[in-house]
This record gives structure tokens, C-alpha cells and sequence, in this order.
């Protein structure tokens, strides 16, 4: 009994996730209210609060359910044991924009991320969660890069500060584009040569290194 009471309360609360991803999908951060999701999914507003303390709790859950297997997956070229850690950041960065493409439930998160996710300032702990994120994300570039150059598979004076960065600026701005106007390009057919352009440019281009001192 106790096994099937977690059960029925893993499947609410996923059940509430997905009506918060609809609802935010449909209307934005900002113009979403909890009553919006309980009506969504013919809840009340008091399951809610069984599962989530309040709108920000229940808008971080949903991005978590998307961003915490796609952060396991991006950690492993950071890990100085792998052998091939360039190789790692290839697959998993081109698998990542193909997924967007195909996966309904990453599309709709990230559409919500980059082009539904309006809180003025007045949410100072999302606009803070939001840019922990993109500094977590940027140093997990970072180190990915810095163990490739261990690895002697990127030139030894790589700025991989700037690199990352790039990278970040990279994806970041073809995506944002991509999901707000998916019929202007084929993000899909693209995903490898947009992955080894970036690789071609770390290895090649004299503008990723570091000063050397005069």
C-alpha cells in the first residue's frame, strides 16, 4: 500500500509538471497563475501546494525535469578520466540540438526558457536561478575544454574562458532563433556541421588564445 501511495503521488505530481510545461508554453511565465495549472490538469490549487510551494518552486521543478539528466550528460567530458573528452563534447552537443528538434517536452521547455520567461526583475530569485545556471553551464563548458587540452586534443594556449563563452553565445543564440522560427533553417540536418565548425574554429582560429605576455 505504501509502495502504491508513492506511486499515485509521483504520477500527480508528474501530472501537474506537465500541465505547468502547457500552460507556460501557452502563456508565459508572467501570465500564468497556479489556478491556470490546476484547471489544466481538473486539479485544485491545494494539490498544488501539496507538491510545490509556490509558482517559482513549481516553474524551477519543471525546468529541473529537463536540465538535470541534460547536465549529467554534459558533465562526463569534464571527467578526467575519459579518454576522449573532445569526442564526448561532439556527440553530446550535436545529440543535444537534434533532441530539441525531435523531443516535444525539451522543445517546449526551452521555448519557455528563451522566448516565454518574462518576469521584469520582480522574481529575484528565478532571474538568480537563471543566472547560476548559465555560470554553472559556462564553467562545465570550461573544464570539458581544459581537459580536452590535457588530452592533447586542443592547442595548448587555447583561451578556454573565451571559448566557453563562445560556445554558450554559440548554441545559445541558434537555438533562441531556431525555436522562434523553426521554418527558417533545418536545425536537425545542420546539428554536425554547426558542432564541427565550433570544434574546427577552437582548434584553428588565432583569435582563441591566449595573450601572450609582451
Amino acid at each position: 500500500m505504501v509502495r502504491k501511495t508513492k506511486e499515485e503521488t509521483l504520477e500527480t505530481r508528474n501530472q501537474l509538471l506537465d500541465a505547468a510545461e502547457e500552460v507556460f508554453y501557452t502563456k508565459g511565465y508572467a501570465q500564468t497563475t497556479l489556478m491556470d495549472v490546476a484547471n489544466h490538469c481538473g486539479m485544485t490549487r491545494g494539490a498544488i501546494y501539496w507538491h510545490f510551494k509556490n509558482k517559482v518552486d513549481l516553474f524551477e521543478a519543471m525546468v529541473d525535469r529537463v536540465r538535470t539528466p541534460l547536465d549529467a550528460l554534459a558533465e562526463e567530458p569534464a571527467d578526467e578520466n575519459e579518454a576522449d573528452p573532445l569526442k564526448k563534447m561532439r556527440e553530446f552537443s550535436i545529440q543535444f540540438l537534434k533532441d530539441v528538434c525531435h523531443d516535444e517536452q525539451r522543445r517546449r521547455v526551452f521555448t519557455i526558457l528563451f522566448h516565454r520567461f518574462e518576469t521584469n526583475g520582480e522574481v529575484s530569485e528565478l532571474d538568480q536561478r537563471q543566472q547560476t545556471a548559465f555560470c554553472e553551464c559556462t564553467d562545465r563548458i570550461e573544464r570539458g575544454l581544459k581537459n580536452a587540452v590535457n588530452k592533447g586534443q586542443l592547442p595548448q594556449d587555447l583561451d578556454t574562458k573565451k571559448a566557453a563563452l563562445i560556445k554558450h553565445g554559440y548554441f545559445g543564440g541558434l537555438m533562441t532563433n531556431w525555436l522562434f522560427m523553426p521554418d527558417l533553417f533545418d536545425l536537425d540536418s545542420m546539428a554536425e556541421s554547426i558542432v564541427d565548425n565550433y570544434i574546427f574554429m577552437l582548434k584553428n582560429s588565432p583569435f582563441l588564445r591566449k595573450a601572450t605576455a609582451s
